[in-house]
């Protein structure tokens, strides 16, 4: 499999590079497929993360819902937040605000406690069939990208295990991952939450399962699955730090191409500047793609 959506670039070259040194057992840089682990965020790494992430409207609409069928959480956060379209809590939602996303996620516990998971996949499933991205017109699925989805391939082939770990919803993402992604959901890392089993059924329970998955967080959820931190990672904001700086090999997407996609020059600054410092691999999706989406 080659990287054929990508144009012949350094950053290109860089990647066939170190997968040819790990995978070659005459190379000092060797190293076993038990320890191949990649690992990449999901929103703005894998697929269109703007204007906010694929999922933020189905769970907006739930809470607003739930607000209709009790008024008196309209005063309570993070409802009131999204009641009153507080511009800096939207914000902070919208750029993956650890303390925001937290406090959002309370609400989102709240709402789907005590349902199954079944019940739950059926609304992302309607959810994701009937929204549209208000920019292209279409599913958020089409919009994931192929030259993405090249490297999982080239991956897979070089015996690497691929996993997304994202701060957005775990079980939301694997609803689509095995088709749109061609990851199996069980490689899929995200914020969670317990689960019970009670009279027969499982159900959600309103407790996140260990800490949110961002900034430190996506490192101990990837221990806690796999029992080893990522040799690869790929990640676009802030909020991925954490998990490339203990990788061994770093690649951070830029979001530079207006014409294309989109400019996002915030909430990723810090990740940019410690990858222009530390020799990472910054992949252009203006200079380094020749085609975006699949």
């Amino acid at each position: 499999m080659t990287l054929e959506s990508w144009n012949n670039t350094d950053s290109k070259q860089a990647i066939v590079d170190f997968l040819a040194a790990i995978g070659d057992e005459n190379s000092p840089e060797y190293i076993p497929p038990a320890e191949r682990i990649a690992a990449f965020d999901n929103d703005g790494t894998l697929w269109v993360e703007q204007p906010a992430p694929a999922q933020t409207g189905l769970l907006l609409g739930k809470l607003v819902e739930q607000v209709k069928a009790d008024p008196s959480l309209a005063d309570e956060d993070p409802y009131k937040g999204i009641i009153t379209q507080d511009p800096a809590f939207l914000q902070g939602l919208a750029q993956q605000v650890p303390e925001v996303v937290l406090g959002f996620l309370k609400g989102v516990g709240k709402a789907w406690e005590g349902t199954t998971p079944e019940v739950y996949e059926a609304e992302v499933r309607a959810y994701l069939a009937a929204s549209m991205h208000p920019r292209y017109g279409c599913p958020w699925t089409d919009l994931i990208y192929q030259p993405m989805l090249e490297l999982f391939d080239l991956l897979k082939e070089n015996d690497w295990r691929v996993f997304v770990c994202s701060g957005g919803g775990r079980d939301f993402m694997r609803v689509y991952s095995e088709e749109a992604l061609g990851i199996y959901r069980e490689n899929v890392i995200g914020s969670a939450p317990e689960f019970a089993y009670e009279d027969g059924r499982l159900l959600r329970k309103n407790e996140l399962h260990g800490n949110i998955s961002l900034g430190p967080g996506k490192l101990e959820h990837i221990h806690a699955r796999t029992g080893r931190t990522a040799l690869l990672a790929g990640g676009n904001g802030d909020v991925d730090l954490e998990m490339l700086q203990e990788a061994r090999f770093r690649l951070v997407i830029v979001h530079d191409d207006a014409e294309r996609e989109y400019v996002v020059t915030s909430a990723c600054e810090k990740l940019i500047a410690a990858g222009e410092q530390g020799g990472w691999t910054m992949v252009s999706m203006k200079d380094d793609w020749k085609t975006v989406f699949k």
